[in-house]
């Protein structure tokens, strides 16, 4: 299925389809505290789906400040943070 990067609206539960919204480009942001955009399955306004892996890479950038998942540079991220 296509992936989407879909931007955290900031005040509803991180891992509820509808606390999401499409993004038109990739995020800005990287890292930091807060969750800021999810790349998930879907191309409508909401992602289609919130896997089990996705879950935990969204409990980790809030745990560990760090897009994730970590690992090299060549690893694609799916769960972004900012300051």
């Amino acid at each position: 299925m296509a992936r989407s990067w879909y931007a955290y609206n900031g005040v509803g539960d991180p891992v509820t389809l509808s606390s999401y919204n499409f993004a038109f480009s990739k995020p800005a942001c990287i890292s930091g505290g807060r969750l800021c955009a999810i790349y998930a399955t879907g191309t409508g306004v909401n992602p289609s789906v919130i896997s089990a892996n996705l879950r935990g890479y969204i409990a980790d950038v809030q745990l560990t400040l760090v897009a994730r998942p970590d690992g090299s540079a060549a690893i694609k991220k799916y769960a972004y943070g900012k300051a």
